[in-house]
């Protein structure tokens, strides 16, 4: 099963808009209580916590007892998932199967706040209508949007088709100048989204001196519209990636591209070309396909990226001294057997190489490289693990 997030909208009376603020007022309060304890006495133990801060931070707010058990388990969550938590906003709030009924007859939900259980008329499409056909959803978080729209992200949980194995293997090389390359020779430029992001970054210089309220409104809105649009894009290409590997019936091979940034940022860069790297947003790319993937029965597969990129693909060469490459830009030329191609799909094609390896049998090579001019070929597998 594949759980995700279907996002609706609840249309909110006047009247009812107050107690849904105060409600998550109260349940920011109660994180940064427990927040504090935690810290404090260094206790991250969900049940320890629990009964440190159970009954004051319910007597302290006033939330319900189911409240104050998902403000704890937020707490937690957040300090797993994240290195430093910051105080908590009344944004959004947890709600599990006491505190939160869907009502697929009537397409209404039911949410306990402080003042007792209301019921909410959604507004949804048919996008959302079908998603939830057939579900008795548990679980959901009641957002605030920054212009005071109201949200419930309802979890629901899509079977999944089984993954088998097979010979096919799509490598997925992702990169800046172009966001997506496969080893089948589809690409997906990144001109559009660098243009977008690098006309955003100037406006916002521009008015970043400025410190009045409008200026902060119209920060936002770029900001709003910024994400939208890269979070659009990566929809789109994981859809296609997907559709792709389902059509030909094979694996998806991706790079495993973890602690990127921070190698790049080390390294000496200019200030743009630092902005354009903390914005590549790969990782959000590789969630979109990874749930998709699920959905779709479609298997997933993570490679080291070492010398993918400066690898042969035909001879599985790599330049003999250290520091140089037979890659120049958009060119691959290697020195050895002479092919020239482009780097990219030269990439993607090392990828799927080195997916088919641990895919198909852990005896196969799938990929051999040439660490240093005097030493023999080693499969690349053997350096994978």
């Amino acid at each position: 099963m594949q759980t995700i997030s279907v996002k609706c909208k609840l249309p909110v009376t006047v009247e009812l808009r107050c107690e849904i603020d105060r409600t998550l007022q109260g349940f920011a309060d109660a994180c940064n209580q427990i927040l504090e304890v935690a810290k404090s006495e260094d206790c991250w133990n969900t049940t320890k916590l629990h009964h440190k801060v159970y009954k004051p931070v319910r007597e302290a707010t006033g939330l319900k007892a189911n409240h104050v058990c998902q403000a704890i388990r937020r707490v937690i969550g957040n300090a797993k998932a994240v290195k430093q938590i910051h105080r908590f906003k009344p944004t959004s709030i947890s709600l599990d199967v006491r505190t939160f009924q869907y009502i697929e007859e009537l397409q209404t939900v039911g949410v306990t706040l402080m003042c007792g259980r209301v019921k909410f008329k959604l507004s949804i499409g048919n996008y959302q209508l079908a998603l939830l056909k057939g579900q008795s959803p548990t679980a959901a978080t009641l957002n605030k949007t920054r212009r005071g729209d109201y949200y419930i992200n309802i979890c629901v949980d899509l079977p999944t088709e089984p993954t088998g194995k097979t010979p096919k293997v799509i490598g997925v090389d992702l990169g800046r100048r172009d966001i997506a390359t496969t080893s089948t020779g589809e690409t997906w430029s990144g001109k559009q989204i660098q243009s977008v992001r690098d006309r955003y970054s100037k406006v916002r210089a521009n008015i970043q001196s400025k410190r009045t309220r409008s200026a902060r409104r119209l920060m936002r809105r770029l900001f709003g519209k910024e994400h939208r649009f890269q979070k659009w894009l990566n929809h789109n290409i994981s859809r296609q990636l997907i559709s792709s590997a389902k059509q030909l019936g094979a694996v998806l091979a991706f790079e495993d591209l973890t602690g990127i940034r921070d190698n790049l940022n080390e390294k000496p860069r200019s200030k743009t070309e630092r902005r354009r790297t903390n914005n590549w947003a790969f990782y959000q790319l590789r969630l979109f396909v990874g749930y998709k993937a699920n959905i779709a029965g479609v298997l997933l597969v993570f490679v080291p990226p070492a010398y993918t990129s400066q690898t042969c693909s035909r001879c599985g060469h790599i330049h003999p001294i250290k520091g140089k490459s037979y890659r120049n830009g958009k060119v691959f030329k290697c020195g050895h057997c002479g092919f020239e191609h482009d780097a990219d799909l030269n990439a993607a094609l090392n990828i799927a190489a080195l997916g088919a390896s641990f895919v198909s049998s852990p005896e196969s090579p799938g990929l051999s490289c040439q660490l240093q001019g005097q030493m023999p070929l080693f499969p690349i597998s053997q350096f994978c693990g």
